[in-house]
């Protein structure tokens, strides 16, 4: 199909269906594609539907979203794209490669192939939590990870914080904002440093050495945390520091640089999401762990101006080359004028 405002059948990439491939439909992957839908490109968004917020309720600090279900926006997402002929199909790419003409081939679980010019890894990440019983159950309601997302929902209950290094007293300290009632469960964690005995005090969090053996639930709530030896502490929300695991087997694939973090590793990308590998850009949770749906899609809409841009001047400059050749036709000359000046083009496959 073409889309209201698909680009033009430029000389220099009409051997490609689509100028971009985005792989992944959460926030940074939706926004790229509708910056690069109303910019007149040929997308194709490939959606596994695995958002990272999918087990939370509502969604925060999104000016103007704030307590919007997360399928809802995503929703909400997905219908602005198909007014800009955007193309958003629910599959997974199981593999990516290059083409030997400066594209992209990429497979899909069908083992429908698509090419591209340029490919958007936007798959997101994946919460690694403990191996603590009841705890998975629990995630996205009354088990918790960030208190900007949360804290105000609960705020003023019992905190629990489940310690996990290297981040052991910060979340406990970051959580006193939200509740003064604050305990940290030490866990496997043996020792602690003298300055961060002197914070929690001062913060006034309770301190609880002791294993971890399990949660306490009530009709579907939490209301204590157990320890290997019995005791039972009353609590109504724990905090938990997951492990955030990226999903980069595609970034991996084509050989991107990555640098370890204190989440572990993450894809090399500048300030527009490009990676090291010329095409390729990582955007939202896959490029970073601290990603909020609010600055994913910042991401996703810097990737989306800059790939335009790119790809706009990439064509003028394949024209300059050729008539710099003469071998420039008057009829190439003139489909690349019609791109330029934004006429519609018809029947581009899509």
């Amino acid at each position: 199909m073409t889309g209201k405002n698909s680009s033009q059948d430029r000389a220099a990439d009409a051997r490609y269906p689509y100028e971009v491939v985005v792989v992944g439909g959460g926030a940074a992957g939706l926004s790229a594609a509708l910056v690069l839908g109303r910019s007149r490109r040929r997308v194709l968004v490939v959606d596994a539907g695995e958002p990272r917020n999918a087990p939370a309720a509502h969604m925060q600090g999104y000016l103007s979203r704030d307590g919007m279900p997360p399928a809802e926006f995503l929703a909400e997402g997905r219908e602005e794209l198909a007014s800009y002929g955007v193309r958003i199909v629910r599959d997974r790419v199981t593999s990516v490669a290059r083409d030997g003409s400066g594209g992209f081939t990429l497979t899909l679980a069908d083992g429908a192939p698509a090419q591209a010019r340029r490919v958007i890894v936007a798959t997101g990440l994946v919460d690694e939590l403990p191996e603590l019983p009841g705890l998975a159950e629990r995630w996205g309601n009354d088990v918790l990870h960030c208190p900007y997302c949360h804290g105000w929902e609960v705020r003023d209950q019992a905190f629990g914080v489940l310690a996990a290094e290297p981040f052991t007293s910060h979340q406990a300290l970051l959580v006193t904002q939200w509740s003064k009632d604050v305990t940290l469960f030490l866990h496997t964690v043996r020792e602690l440093p003298d300055a961060d005995w002197e914070r929690l005090a001062a913060a006034g969090v309770s301190v609880v050495e002791g294993e971890v053996a399990g949660l306490e639930v009530e009709d579907d709530r939490l209301t204590g945390v157990r320890l290997a030896d019995g005791r039972v502490f009353p609590r109504s929300t724990l905090f938990v520091a997951a492990k955030p695991v990226a999903r980069t087997g595609l970034l991996a694939e084509l050989g991107a640089d990555t640098e370890d973090t204190p989440f572990g590793p993450y894809p090399v990308v500048d300030e527009m999401g490009r990676t090291s590998v010329p095409g390729v850009w990582a955007v939202g949770n896959a490029a970073s762990a601290m990603e909020q749906v609010i600055n994913a899609a910042s991401m996703g809409y810097r990737a989306g101006l800059t790939i335009n841009a790119e790809l706009l001047m990439e064509d003028v400059d394949a024209t300059v080359e050729r008539r710099r050749a003469g071998v420039f036709t008057a009829e190439a000359e003139a489909a690349v004028s019609r791109a330029v000046m934004g006429e519609r083009a018809h029947g581009l496959p899509v």
